[in-house]
Order: C-alpha cells, then sequence, then structure tokens
C-alpha cells in the first residue's frame, strides 16, 4: 500500500528524516514510535506532501508519488489527520464532514455515509453544532471522521491521543480497530505512547534523531527495546 525508501529531509542545517524506510499493508497498522522532536511529523508531512523530500522515494500503491501534491496524494486515497487536528472551527460537523467528502473525485455532493456515526456515535447527536464549540476529544472524533467519509486506502493519524480524556482515547483505540479488522485498510499510527500502540499495532518503526534505530513486530524487537528509545 504504502513504501517509502530511503528519505532525508533537511530543516536549514539540520538534517532533520535520515534514510528512513517503512512499509504499510492493507489490513495493517504500523506504528510509528519516538520521543517529542526525534523527526515523526516532519516524516508524516513528507508522505503527504506538505514538505519536499530531499532524497528518496514514496509509493503508494505501485505508484511513485514522490512528487505529488498533498491533493493529489488525497485525491488517490491517502487521509491525513494532522497533530492539532486541524478542525475548521466555525463550519459544523456536518459541514466540516462535507470537506472531507470533497478529497476524492466522485465524492463531493453525496452523502455522509452511516458508517461514519456508528463508528464515532457521538457526532450525530452534534451535526448541527460549530467544530470549535466541540471538546478536544470530540474534535478529534471528527478530525479522524472527517478523513474516513473519503473512504480512503490509507489514512496516517498523528498523535490522535495527545491531550485526551481516557475515555475518548479508548473510542478512538475502537475505532483503529475496527479499521483495522475490516481489511481493507492501512493506518500509520504515529504515537509517542508505546501501552496505547502496543495493543494495535501489527508492527513497529521506532525513530529515533531522524533515523530508524528499531522495526518489526513485538515479538522480533521486544517491548523493553521499544520502551527503551522512548524513555526520556
Amino acid at each position: 500500500m504504502l513504501q517509502v525508501k530511503d528519505i532525508d529531509q533537511y530543516y536549514g542545517g539540520s538534517h532533520t528524516l535520515r534514510a528512513v524506510s517503512l512499509a504499510v499493508e492493507p489490513g495493517q497498522c504500523l506504528a510509528l514510535l519516538g520521543r517529542n522532536g526525534v523527526g515523526k511529523t516532519t516524516l508524516l508531512k513528507c508522505l503527504m506532501g506538505v514538505l519536499p523530500v530531499a532524497r528518496g522515494s514514496v509509493s503508494f500503491e505501485g505508484r511513485d508519488i514522490t512528487g505529488l501534491a498533498p491533493h493529489q496524494r488525497a485525491a488517490l486515497g491517502m487521509a491525513y489527520v494532522p497533530q492539532g487536528r486541524d478542525i475548521f472551527a466555525r463550519l459544523t460537523v456536518e459541514e466540516n464532514l462535507l470537506m472531507g467528502m470533497a478529497a476524492r473525485p466522485g465524492r463531493a455532493g453525496k452523502r455522509i455515509d452511516e458508517d461514519i456515526y456508528t463508528l464515532f456515535p457521538v457526532l450525530r447527536t452534534m451535526l448541527r453544532r460549530r467544530g470549535g464549540d466541540l471538546s478536544g476529544g470530540q474534535q478529534q472524533q471528527l478530525a479522524i471522521a472527517r478523513a474516513l467519509v473519503a473512504q480512503p486506502r490509507l489514512i496516517i493519524l498523528d498523535e490522535p491521543t495527545e491531550g485526551i480524556q481516557p475515555s475518548i482515547i479508548k473510542d478512538i483505540g475502537r475505532v483503529i480497530r475496527m479499521l483495522r479488522e475490516r481489511g481493507d485498510i492501512a493506518i500509520l499510527l504515529c504515537e509517542q505512547y508505546f501501552d496505547f500502540a502496543r495493543e494495535l499495532a501489527d508492527s513497529f518503526v521506532v525513530l529515533s534523531r531522524g533515523e530508524v534505530v528499531a522495526s518489526g513486530g513485538q515479538a522480533e524487537i521486544g517491548s523493553e527495546a521499544v520502551r527503551r528509545h522512548l524513555s526520556v
């Protein structure tokens, strides 16, 4: 589904990503782990075309997309839920969801799929409320739902548990688990909390100072090896 080969990226004189490679398959949840500031968000922005890649390549479903713009990647079936959610605060919940549908050709103007309300029941009761009036946890659910309405083949989640109350974290975990079990979508989950990721991910990539320091399943790299790179 997604294949990343030897990506390098720079910020000024800093080498922020160093030959990073990873791959995500349909029906798989890959957890991208690391402390704050190690390059996780930078990598995700490179995958979506928000930041340029200095060297290396990004392929989606066998197609080289390294030079494509973000809206072109979204049209192919890539969805991105950024850190901080970035919902449209002055638009209603329903309008936010309709904006998400516009990301894919042929989806604009269609009705929101009922499956979205199965995944996020609270949104059905808040369709007329403005996004800015929702709680942080509700905004996070809206941001994920907005990405899913376009029926993506790959969803990228950047720190979905950050600043969220425990009850909503459980709901988000339930949704990720349901998406993985469907088997038709690839999930790239960026997290710094290993306990949350461990319950959901099939495999892990751990970043430190812009490079991959560990990768594989839990049986291959072990929980303690992962935790060592996450501890302060």
